[in-house]
This record gives C-alpha cells, sequence and structure tokens, in this order.
C-alpha cells in the first residue's frame, strides 16, 4: 500500500461496503495500535509510519483469499489482535476468536475490544494445544512455525476448514509445500494493488474429518 491508499480503498479491494462506524472502528485501531500497543512492546517502535499497510492491510489480506461462507474464525498467537481485530472489524457477521498464551497481550486485545466496541470477538487466553473448540477458518501471522501451525490446524479446524499461514511479503516461497496426510497445501498470491508488495498464503484444507 502506498501512502496515499485509505480505507475506502481497501474496502473497495475486498468487495465490501463498511458503514461509517466500521472505517471509524479502523481508525482507532491504528491509533491504539501507536498510542498503546506500541508502548507496551506488542508492536515495533519504527512502524508508527507503516500502520496501514504493516497491520491494517497485511491483516485484511487474509480477508482477501478467506471462504467467504465460514462463520467462525480462531486467530492462533493474535498477541494484540493481529491480523483478529481487522478481520473482525471487516467481517462484523463473523464471529473471530483471539487466541494468545499470554495475559498481557491478551489483556491489551480485550482492552482495544472495549475502545473499538466490538461485539464479535472472543477472547481466550490458553495454549493452542488445549484448545478443544473447532473453527472454519484457523489464521496465523508471524505466529508459529509451519509445522507447528499445520498441527494446531488439524486440531483447530472443523471438516472442511481452512488455515490461513503468512508466508511472506517479500519473494516468492520457491520450496514445494506438501500437506500431511487429511491436509491440502496451496500457495495463494494475495495481489499488490493496495499493499507497497505482494503478500503470499498458504492455504491449508481438512479433507478429513
Amino acid at each position: 500500500m502506498n501512502n496515499d491508499t485509505n480505507l475506502p480503498e481497501l474496502a473497495d479491494w475486498l468487495h465490501l461496503t463498511w458503514s461509517d462506524e466500521q472505517y471509524k472502528q479502523f481508525e482507532r485501531f491504528e491509533s491504539w495500535l501507536i498510542s498503546e500497543a506500541a508502548e507496551a512492546g506488542g508492536i515495533g517502535p519504527r512502524e508508527y509510519q507503516r500502520i496501514r499497510d504493516r497491520h491494517t492491510a497485511d491483516s485484511l489480506a487474509f480477508v482477501k483469499i478467506m471462504n467467504p461462507t465460514g462463520r467462525t474464525v480462531v486467530d492462533v498467537g493474535s498477541g494484540v489482535g493481529l491480523p483478529a481485530i481487522p478481520i473482525a472489524i471487516a467481517l462484523p457477521h463473523v464471529s473471530v476468536t483471539i487466541l494468545d498464551r499470554s495475559e498481557r497481550r491478551t489483556r491489551l486485545a480485550a482492552r482495544a475490544c472495549r475502545v473499538l466496541g466490538l461485539e464479535n470477538v472472543e477472547i481466550v487466553m490458553a495454549p493452542a494445544e488445549t484448545v478443544t473448540a473447532t473453527y472454519d477458518a484457523v489464521t496465523f501471522r508471524a505466529s508459529l512455525k509451519l509445522q507447528s501451525a499445520t498441527a494446531i490446524f488439524q486440531q483447530l479446524a472443523k471438516s472442511g476448514g481452512e488455515g490461513l499461514f503468512a508466508l511472506s511479503r517479500r519473494n516468492e516461497p520457491n520450496e514445494s509445500l506438501v500437506g500431511p496426510e487429511g491436509t491440502t497445501f496451496s500457495v495463494e498470491l494475495v495481489d499488490s494493488e493496495v499493499l507497497d508488495s505482494p503478500a503470499w498464503i498458504l492455504r491449508m484444507k481438512r479433507t478429513t474429518a
């Protein structure tokens, strides 16, 4: 995303129509990332000038390729709510779970949800391995290595569910990625129409119950 990209352009990119309140929620979240999350170590101090691309648009890249029929999403290792909170703002009809083992990070995420007035977000503080609920979609953004993420995906995804694992915003992955038994892998390219560089996301699909 270049410096001129605005929130309506992101909505158009996703083929979504957002209310004035949703636009305000995005703006408040970006301000909160700078004013509170950064001070608490939730984002890097050098990212102030890159909030929209590095965090908002990058998080919405998951929405770009997410199965639109899904109604439940869990974001594993969500930290201060990335990409979970932008997903929840963009898709208010979807129930989004923020899953993180850290009390400090989940308290920060809960604070953000209160500031934004989000009603479609649940926050769970627990190791992912202990969660028994299942979801239509499982997202991973810089939280786990692929092997660990795949195992968590197989545990948390419903039959027919999908996992979305952020691979790269720099270089196209050149290795052949093959999923384990019961799971298929495919690499999805998210165009750079509103991103400052392309994004590659690995889609995992459950093929067995």
